[in-house]
């Protein structure tokens, strides 16, 4: 933890010459009017000699501005694809006492002791931090705090290059085949991989499976994975990986593979519908034909039981003749 030097409260012995904490550049316009301020640092040793060390590497700088009424802290994502130089400056205006104010810096919960500057201009405070990232262990997020009566937070997100897929599912037909496109705005990956998620197991397609699956890419930026001969076990989830310098990212596109018949379902659901209703329509009107002529079936089954006994008749009487012509003879 640090004050501002020369201002009362809580101080670490300073790691730089305090004339050097004191010596602002040429002014320029401020963070609240949107631009970049004037540094009100000049370069220490311990910068010197970060900047002449990586000095082939570009320089990559951020600015946060806080103020005593935030109510939340202030968050700045920033993209890194590659080794870069680093300056933060986070500054803070408050109406109170700047003798009270103290600043810290952490990476991500570890607090930095070093290479951070500390200055006011008039009632604004201001602290720079330089530094350089050269591997994926350097990233993450980097806070200055200004501790006064509530403690202001800016933090600074680093982060790679996010891959840019679909973000709706896929959809497709068996025997079909179908390409998949991955692509990383304005970055350039040092390598591009594909998997296929079975659950949470995730598993590198086999690429000498010409076959199958063909991946290939018209731009540095981009990587493409055509599918052939697809069937229901193709469905799933795929992601493709990009490999940078301080750090990997992925992104995943959702496959839904239907067979032909599929598209026919609803119109099957139809006109079973429609046969349904026309079974109904025609019991209905059979029902509504008996009710209004009952006297018909009553005839009918009259009919039926006066040729019943015409026939039952004709019967009896033949045994009859049969008796009377042998009494006869």
């Amino acid at each position: 933890m640090r004050s501002l030097p020369g201002l009362r409260g809580p101080r670490a012995p300073p790691p730089l010459p305090l004339l050097l904490l004191c010596v602002l550049a040429a002014a320029r316009p401020s963070l609240a009017d949107g631009h970049p301020p004037a540094s009100p640092f000049t370069s220490s040793p311990v910068q010197e000699e970060i900047l002449a060390k990586y000095s082939n590497l570009s320089l990559e700088s951020h600015n946060i501005s806080l103020t005593e009424h935030s109510n939340v802290p202030v968050e700045k994502n920033i993209t890194l694809q590659r080794p870069s130089n680093v300056e933060l400056t986070c500054q803070f205006t408050t109406s109170g006492d700047l003798d009270s104010v103290n600043v810290t810096w952490k990476k991500d919960d570890e607090l930095l002791e070093n290479n951070y500057l500390i200055n006011a201009t008039g009632s604004i405070l201001y602290t720079q931090y330089l530094f350089t990232i050269i591997n994926s262990e350097q990233m993450g997020s980097y806070s200055c705090f200004f501790q006064e009566e509530k403690e202001q937070r800016g933090t600074f997100n680093f982060k790679v290059p996010e891959l840019h897929g679909k973000n709706k599912p896929l959809i497709t037909y068996m025997g079909d085949s179908i390409v998949l496109i991955c692509k990383c705005q304005d970055c350039f990956p040092l390598n591009w991989t594909w998997y296929s998620s079975n659950g949470s197991v995730q598993v590198p397609l086999d690429v000498q499976m010409k076959d199958k699956y063909v991946i290939n890419g018209t731009n540095a930026n981009e990587t493409r994975l055509k599918i052939t001969h697809l069937s229901e076990e193709d469905k799933g989830s795929y992601r493709c990986h990009a490999i940078f310098e301080l750090g990997e990212s992925e992104d995943h596109i959702e496959l839904v593979v239907l067979s032909y018949l599929v598209p026919l379902k609803p119109f099957l659901a139809i006109v079973a519908e429609v046969v349904l209703l026309v079974a109904i329509i025609l019991l209905c009107e059979m029902y509504l034909q008996k009710k209004k002529h009952p006297d018909d079936g009553k005839e009918f089954e009259q009919i039926e039981q006066l040729k019943s006994d015409d026939s039952n008749g004709i019967e009896n009487n033949a045994p009859r003749l049969r008796k009377n012509e042998s009494v006869d003879q």
